[in-house]
């Protein structure tokens, strides 16, 4: 895929931003890392050629004098809340992240549970992280948070918070996923590091929106529709706008927050080093994008995406609907519809000459390849199949898995194990193809194309199975469904 990116200078230009900011303070610094540390796949899509594990290749860089807390709300664990790009709760990926950063020799000192106000579900998970020996600390909701400045700061507000004990002085603290409080966290551990005589200060690990991009870029706008079940907004930062006379972007939790931040940093040394939400990130996104075109339409794709994501997860639940009309108004203001998507355009073009259920891929080098459903197998299945084929150069006619060994693994699937769908998915598809690959030079060449399925674009007339979506995720593909169950 083309790239839009140059990832290795973000690499150096962010460091060196990043040692400035450690260096501005005294004892200890908090740095908040906005976005996923480990595996920042929505950058990844939007910015093309940037690497989903850039901030924790630079932070391995710092991991002697570093330690990470990690932030989950507790009404985020309440509601199960997902991660759509992994399938699995916010709680689960607290445990697999910490795994994550202790196997590239990160500490990990604890895990604070914000917003917590005597949740069952939140109690639970403490027990369950202490039984592991991992150290728990609760941070509560405070009334009118964040405009009742005096009460936050104070013995009622911040202090009423578990005091964070850190031992190193770089603290990187982050979530799963936004919301979660985490510069609440930092805040809340300034006040509580001033009680105790220790000189901290805080800064932000930032990637969206960009602040020196203008607001309406598809980049930019690409973030607003990844946080509309949020109902963030970006926003010209009126503070930094009043202190350099200068625009520049940013968005409405920030900019709510930051009277509090002032109040605090005025409170703890007497004045704030930041004159605005945008002074306290450190973000060189903006200079590192090495074809602005291939990034627009990257996130382009992305607002598109997020779209049809809230829409299935509407026709699932029914209980998104302010976040689908969020980004139907974001589509709107993008002057997008979901024609830009091509393989949308192609899937319902096979549905209407097939009549079945469809799917269509956009390789690499920007070919359509499309499939529908047969007796044998699922769309997206026989789509894996073509794809595979076209890229290897078999012919179209070719059939890689013989129709006798199809129809025994269909009367397994309803005979013995009682399912409904006798079609094959996509993950019985590839273990056939593996299987029949150590005779079948045909096969063994299909099974070989699948690496280059990689930040490859998928659409199917209906919602896929979620054996499907983990398959495509495996494989890096963008996948997007219309919101209609099988039958």
């Amino acid at each position: 895929m083309k790239q839009g990116f140059d990832n290795e200078k973000y690499l150096r230009i962010q460091s060196e931003q990043i040692k400035k900011r450690i260096a501005q303070f005294g004892d200890k610094l908090y740095m908040e890392f906005g976005g996923k540390l480990f595996d920042d796949n929505h950058a990844a899509r939007v910015l093309p050629g940037f690497l989903p594990d850039s901030k924790l290749r630079m932070l391995m860089q710092l991991s002697d004098c570093a330690e990470i807390v990690q932030v989950i709300s507790a009404l985020d664990i309440e509601k199960n809340k997902m991660r759509g790009d992994l399938g699995i709760t916010y709680d689960e990926d607290i445990l697999r992240l910490r795994s994550e950063f202790e196997n590239k020799g990160l500490y990990v000192g604890a895990v604070v549970i914000t917003h917590f106000n005597g949740q069952a579900s939140a109690a639970a998970f403490r027990e369950r992280l202490e039984r592991l020996g991992i150290k728990v600390c609760y941070h509560y909701t405070i009334e009118d948070y964040p405009n009742n400045v005096a009460l936050i700061d104070s013995e009622d507000g911040f202090g009423r918070n578990d005091y964070v004990e850190t031992t190193r002085p770089l603290v990187v603290v982050t979530a799963p996923g936004p919301g979660s409080g985490k510069m609440a966290v930092c805040l809340s551990q300034l006040y509580q590091e001033h009680k105790r005589g220790v000189k901290a200060g805080y800064a932000k690990f930032e990637t969206f929106p960009v602040w020196n991009l203008p607001l309406k870029h598809p980049v930019n706008i690409a973030y607003e529709a990844a946080t509309a079940d949020l109902n963030d907004v970006n926003m010209i930062d009126p503070f930094h706008l009043e202190a350099y006379g200068k625009i520049a972007v940013n968005y409405n939790r920030d900019i709510e927050i930051f009277p509090v931040l002032n109040a605090l940093f005025e409170g703890i040394y007497g004045e704030n080093p930041y004159k605005s939400p945008t002074d306290m990130g450190v973000n060189m996104v903006g200079f590192c994008m090495s074809d602005e075109d291939v990034c627009c339409n990257a996130a382009r794709d992305e607002i598109i995406r997020r779209y049809y994501n809230a829409l299935d997860t509407l026709a699932d639940t029914g209980n998104n609907e302010n976040e689908v009309n969020k980004i139907r108004l974001i589509l709107q203001q993008a002057k997008l519809t979901t024609a830009y998507r091509r393989t949308t355009v192609a899937a319902r073009e096979r549905k209407e000459l097939s009549g079945e259920a469809s799917s269509a891929i956009e390789l690499q080098d920007g070919t359509i390849i499309t499939a529908n459903t047969s007796s044998l197998l699922g769309p997206s299945a026989a789509l894996l199949l073509n794809a595979t084929k076209h890229l290897a150069g078999i012919d179209h006619s070719v059939r890689l898995i013989p129709e006798e060994m199809i129809e025994p693994i269909q009367k397994m699937k309803v005979s013995f194990l009682h399912g409904h769908n006798p079609r094959l998915h996509t993950d019985e598809v590839l273990v056939a193809l593996a299987m029949l690959s150590v005779k079948d030079e045909n096969c063994k060449k299909a099974l070989e194309q699948l690496p280059k399925l990689d930040g490859c674009q998928v659409h199917s007339t209906v919602m896929l199975s979620e054996v499907d979506r983990k398959i495509f995720r495996k494989l890096g593909v963008g996948l997007t469904c219309d919101p209609v169950k099988k039958d």
